[in-house]
């Protein structure tokens, strides 16, 4: 039988880790909550990431881009406005070592799947 106190924390991690526009005010204290939140957190950006947020939008019938939004407009309906809301401030969110480093990897991925983006969007490409 595993012990309420063990069983308490890990519901709470579950129910602290996410984004939420990063509104998500509980910090967590403990080394697990920190692996957990830093381990959700890298799950979302990188090359899957990317993956993951093109399926999303396609599930929720946005459109890939519109340059006609402009990019101070929050909750913005296309799918790039995704990275500026939230996938792009993951990486200075980070808990551990180990998870800065993995997001600064994935990071440098999105910034350059972003200029590629924009450059063949409009043509340079």
């Amino acid at each position: 039988d595993v012990e309420k106190k063990i069983i308490d924390h890990v519901v709470y991690i579950a129910n602290n880790i996410s984004f939420k526009g990063g509104k998500n005010k509980h910090k967590m204290e403990t080394i697990e909550g920190k692996i957990v939140q830093d381990a959700d957190r890298i799950d979302a950006i990188g090359a899957i990431g990317i993956g993951r947020t093109f399926a999303y939008g396609g599930y929720k019938k946005r459109v890939m881009y519109d340059p006609e939004c402009k990019s101070e407009i929050k909750d913005r309906e296309d799918t790039i406005s995704h990275f500026y809301e939230k996938l792009l401030l993951l990486k200075d969110k980070m808990n551990t070592k180990t998870g800065t480093e993995k997001a600064q990897n994935r990071h440098r991925v999105m910034e350059e799947f972003l200029e590629n983006f924009y450059s063949e969007w409009n043509g340079e490409n």
